[in-house]
């Protein structure tokens, strides 16, 4: 039997409906919509010209993603090297054998949040609004010490539900440093090398963590190389990333302290970002005033970044507060 236009129309409508409620749901209704229909197939109904569509072939364009990372994300060459190639691969890797895990470390303001939204609008043109891009705020979704089991368990079903509406799903962590350790562990059996987890794959999602942790031991590491007079550019990952593991894993106000996903290799790259400079935060000036549509004017760029706060206290070397209150300062000049 076909299904008439206004039926089939409310069955799309109810889907989408579903999906800001239940991601199971959601497959629920489109396998019912398939069946009713009986002339549909699969691709049409995933013609995306009703709904945002998961599209396993979806290419991930290489050069706009690398052209983004280098216009406008300043001073992290190291942040910008490893997330290129790390997601490159991935997503050129047909048989990938885990889901992809990236750990982003660093003070605030030095680009980390800015990052995870380049990330996701590169896969996604709805980017961090998309119904397949997740986001996680520690205080705002995991608030109370004494419910880490409640906690562990949502975690659990809501991933569960959105890897199963689309393989391709990204789930963001922020403030990864004040997250209640344990709580993360509950999802290590979807990051590690299983081909199914309850005949659900996760080899295709990806999931990044954002942490202020690691911050003091990144900072130390930067500095050392600016007094030996050796330039920030030729810090290199193996420079950082070891140290930052255990670093990590051993702070016990990180989510990460003693996590099994550290402990079993799970983290894919521990990506530092780097404190910024004067010359930085003036960058951070001048695009923000470009997003603004205003003309980039440069005595206002030096009153701006002049007004920021820099250490260590007898070098004043790098900002504080990284790009973090540029916008606002902004707005009094």
């Amino acid at each position: 039997m076909r299904l008439n236009g206004f039926a089939f129309l409310w069955a799309l409508l109810t889907a989408r409906v579903a999906a800001a409620l239940e991601p199971v749901t959601v497959a629920i209704s489109i396998a019912a919509v398939s069946a009713l229909s009986g002339y549909l197939t699969y691709s049409d109904f995933f013609s995306c010209r009703f709904s945002e569509c998961c599209k396993e072939d979806r290419p991930l364009n290489v050069s706009a993603l690398k052209l983004d990372l280098e216009k406008k994300l300043f001073g992290q060459h190291l942040a910008t090297e490893v997330i290129l190639k790390a997601l490159t691969g991935f997503r050129n890797n047909k048989n990938s054998k885990k889901p992809l895990t990236l750990s982003l470390h660093g003070w605030a303001g030095t680009g980390k949040n800015f990052v995870s939204q380049i990330v996701a609008e590169n896969l996604y043109p709805k980017g961090l609004k998309s119904n397949f891009v997740h986001l996680f705020v520690s205080t705002l979704h995991f608030p109370h010490e004494q419910q880490i089991k409640l906690y562990q368990n949502q975690l659990q079903k809501w991933i569960r539900g959105n890897v199963s509406a689309c393989g391709l799903s990204v789930f963001i962590f922020d403030e990864m440093d004040k997250l209640h350790p344990g709580i993360i562990d509950a999802i290590k059996p979807f990051l590690d090398y299983y081909e199914q987890v309850d005949g659900i794959s996760y080899r295709k999602a990806i999931f990044i963590f954002l942490s202020n942790a690691g911050g003091d031991l990144i900072t130390k590491t930067t500095l050392d190389f600016w007094r030996a007079g050796r330039k920030r550019e030729e810090i290199q990952l193996k420079d950082l990333e070891p140290v930052l593991s255990v670093g990590v894993f051993n702070n016990k106000h990180s989510g990460l302290w003693r996590s099994g996903l550290i402990d079993r290799n799970l983290i894919d790259y521990f990506i530092p970002f780097l404190p910024l400079e004067y010359r930085h935060v003036k960058m951070c000036v001048r695009a923000e005033m470009q997003a603004r549509g205003v003309a980039v004017d440069e005595d206002i760029v030096t009153r701006v970044a002049d007004e920021m706060t820099f250490f260590p206290k007898d070098e004043k070397i790098y900002s504080d507060k990284g790009c973090k209150t540029v916008q606002s300062r902004l707005d009094f000049h």
